[in-house]
């Protein structure tokens, strides 16, 4: 029998997915869906029903970590030579012809793969104009940088604050973003800049001493594919930790080529500021001195994720408790970095006012305990081929096994699986005592919500859901546990923490559990919960104290 277990929540065959959530989940149409199952880039496991995880490994590989071209599509027809474009555009190209769009033009011009392969959005004007703000000061003695700086927006934005064409300076490995963005400086001032130049600014970095530069601010590239030992070599040249990502190793290499007292602005994706990768990021930043955080939707056409900003000062920060500013939803208010100090991961949580925040510090104030280092945690059964095992009627020698959508909270719908219950047959299966134990609660992983049910009947699941059995030790029963880990406000705590379409354990390891209400209340009441942390229900979405 295999029962040898992965680590939690990676390596493992990710449920299926319906064409329309799959739809949903990306931002795109069914019909795009069913264009890339066509393809090749998707497996159907079923009719109407796609692999999650060659989903989630295209989006990952082929589209870019965490983003996803709605046109990805059509990229089989993408297939014209980039070089040969490069070398018509420059050969086209004089400083005489340039013209405010011709960046934009380039843009549309490059091939969807390329534009994947190479983190290639260029930053639409809004969002320049709008981010790089700086202190009203004399800026024409000041230096700045934009380490990837495409056709040259941020420069551009940088004249016009005033700062002086031979103090702007810009990195990009396209010749034709750098011929552009030196063209465009040119028509604007009659200045033939040097010092914009291709070139990888990560290596830059590496190679350069004593060049320091008053104002950085660029668009990155996300989820840029770059070979294992050079994320290595970077990570540790850089000092980023774990978080190896190239819009990460950009944050870090940024820092290290600004000025004490320089200021940073970076536009990142919306990963940057919840997930486990990006902590140490976070952290560095939290050194330092935050000026503000800003979510600027789905910015870039046919990408999933959102765009969000950090704006920072390079200095240490006279104490924790000053105010950040944060926009989000069309909203501006202010967040004292301490908030983010104490999140759990350090997290960025600044769609969340500081209302929000001050009832999630309330909560936890109150004295709990946490699951971690208190519970078995187990992977639901993955058969490795559920097309070939799953039925949907029972049959002799077939045993009943539950899915994550057939998981409700507190209630489980009728089985609608049924696979053989010879446990050896299959691709991974978590120690067989977990699945008997005499009580252990069961959660659906894919979800934004919190979705537990309490089993006591030694039920087998899929890995569209996973279990976790508390130890002997855990103060409360696993009903107990349950309907709190089911409540609203635990619900609202987990959202406004994580933000995130997965149920991870990592994230369930930071909720905090308030044992000490069960000192009174042997059942679990909403209503009294609230009311022993203090905490009131203004509506149906948030809190107060």
């Amino acid at each position: 029998m295999k029962q040898v277990q992965c680590t939690l929540f990676s390596d493992i065959e990710d449920p299926v997915l319906s064409i329309a959530d799959a739809a949903k989940k990306t931002g795109v149409s069914s019909a795009t869906i069913r264009n890339w199952i066509k393809t090749g880039y998707l497996e159907l496991r079923r009719k109407g029903f796609v692999d999650l995880k060659s989903l989630d490994q295209f989006i990952e590989e082929v589209a870019g970590r965490e983003k996803l071209n709605s046109r990805a599509n059509k990229s089989l027809k993408d297939s014209h030579d980039h070089a040969e474009l490069e070398a018509t555009i420059l050969k086209q190209l004089s400083y005489d012809n340039c013209t405010e769009s011709l960046g934009e033009e380039y843009e549309l011009a490059l091939s969807n793969s390329h534009k994947n392969k190479e983190g290639v959005y260029y930053t639409p004007s809004l969002i320049v104009n709008d981010l790089f703000r700086i202190p009203a000061s004399d800026t024409s003695l000041r230096t700045f940088c934009d380490p990837c700086c495409g056709s040259g927006n941020f420069i551009i934005r940088a004249l016009d604050l005033g700062f002086s064409p031979e103090n702007l300076y810009g990195y990009d490995t396209d010749p034709v973003a750098v011929a552009i963005t030196k063209q465009r400086i040119y028509k604007r001032t009659g200045y033939q800049s040097n010092n914009v130049i291709q070139k990888d600014f990560l290596y830059f970095a590496t190679q350069t001493k004593n060049v320091a530069f008053d104002f950085i601010f660029t668009n990155p590239p996300w989820g840029k594919k770059l070979q294992k030992d050079k994320k290595r070599f970077y990570g540790k040249f850089f000092h980023a930790g774990k978080s190896l990502d190239t819009s990460a190793l950009f944050f870090f290499a940024c820092l290290g080529c600004l000025k004490e007292f320089g200021r940073l602005g970076l536009l990142l994706p919306e990963s940057f500021f919840n997930i486990s990768t990006f902590e140490d990021a976070r952290a560095k930043a939290l050194t330092l001195s935050l000026h503000s955080l800003i979510d600027y939707g789905k910015a870039f056409k046919g990408l999933v994720t959102k765009a969000q900003a950090i704006v920072l000062d390079k200095k240490k920060p006279f104490n924790n408790s000053y105010q950040v500013v944060c926009k989000t939803g069309g909203e501006r208010f202010y967040r004292s970095a301490k908030t983010f100090a104490k999140n759990p991961k350090h997290i960025f949580n600044f769609h969340c006012n500081k209302n929000d925040s001050d009832v999630i510090s309330q909560i936890f104030s109150i004295p709990h305990i946490t699951l971690k280092q208190r519970a078995k945690w187990g992977l639901g059964i993955v058969t490795g081929n559920n097309k070939k095992f799953c039925k949907e009627k029972l049959e002799e020698g077939y045993m009943p096994v539950y899915k994550g959508a057939d998981i409700k909270a507190s209630r489980l719908k009728e089985a609608s699986y049924f696979i053989p219950a010879d446990l050896s047959l299959y691709q991974q299966v978590a120690p067989i005592e977990l699945f008997q134990s005499p009580e252990k609660l069961i959660y659906k992983f894919i979800s934004s919500n919190l979705c537990f049910f309490y089993d006591t009947e030694k039920r087998f699941i899929l890995n569209s859901a996973n279990m976790l059995i508390p130890s002997c030790e855990f103060p409360i029963s696993g009903r107990q546990l349950c309907d709190m880990l089911n409540s609203n406000l635990i619900n609202w705590l987990f959202r406004s923490l994580f933000n995130t379409h997965k149920i991870l354990r990592g994230d369930l390891e930071y909720l905090p559990i308030h044992t000490e209400y069960f000192l009174t209340n042997s059942k679990f009441n909403e209503e009294l919960y609230l009311e022993f942390l203090g905490i009131e229900k203004v509506n149906n979405r948030t809190y107060r104290i």
